[in-house]
């Protein structure tokens, strides 16, 4: 594994995330790389897009909004 130092932290930010950790029984550095791993597993928003816009625009993909809202709400009462 290796290490990674994140600098300037606000002290109430460290506390409030302390606070966290001690609240679930794990130290900060256990509770701060388990949040790591959760972020990087799970694309924000953003990046989900970006990737959502290249797969269309590789495989040539075009289904209208409404289209799609038809599907998702198929079979709903």
């Amino acid at each position: 594994m290796v290490s990674i130092t994140i600098r300037d932290v606000p002290e109430d930010v460290r506390a409030e995330l302390a606070g966290r950790a001690a609240a679930t029984g794990r130290s900060l550095q256990e509770y701060l790389r388990l949040r790591l791993t959760e972020m990087a597993e799970h694309p924000d928003a953003e990046l989900w897009a970006q990737r959502v816009r290249a797969r269309k625009s590789a495989t040539g993909s075009s289904l209208s909004t409404s289209r799609i809202l038809r599907w998702r709400d198929a079979g709903r009462k």
